[in-house]
């Protein structure tokens, strides 16, 4: 998995039009902890797919940035599963669960 900070660097994931998940995390919430180690026990158990996060205190205009280019609502904890056609999952809060990535990858893949 890997820190993304910048908008360029969000729009360069993206321009390679492969499918990928991608984090919001919040490095204050507690909510936000425990989805954080389900979205590192995933990413572990599933190297090949390719992972990304920001911590949204260092990070705001790209989640910003984010929810508006896929007009989905800002959340925090939140997880976004983006393939070509653009968000095709995506869970916040306590829905953050290995289970559910598992479920929205291996359907997409």
């Amino acid at each position: 998995m890997e820190k993304v900070e910048t908008i360029e660097q969000f729009e360069q994931i993206c321009s390679s039009h492969r499918p990928f998940l991608f984090m919001k995390h919040s490095l204050t919430c507690p909510i936000s902890h425990r989805a954080w180690g389900e979205f590192e026990r995933f990413t572990n158990d599933f190297p090949h797919i390719r992972a990304y996060y920001l911590h949204v205190q260092h990070a705001r205009p790209l989640s910003q940035h984010i929810a508006e280019a896929f007009q989905v609502k800002h959340e925090s904890p939140q997880v976004l599963w983006v393939t070509e056609q653009g968000v095709e999952w995506h869970a916040s809060h306590w829905n953050v669960t290995y289970e559910q990535m598992k479920k929205a990858t291996m359907s997409a893949s």
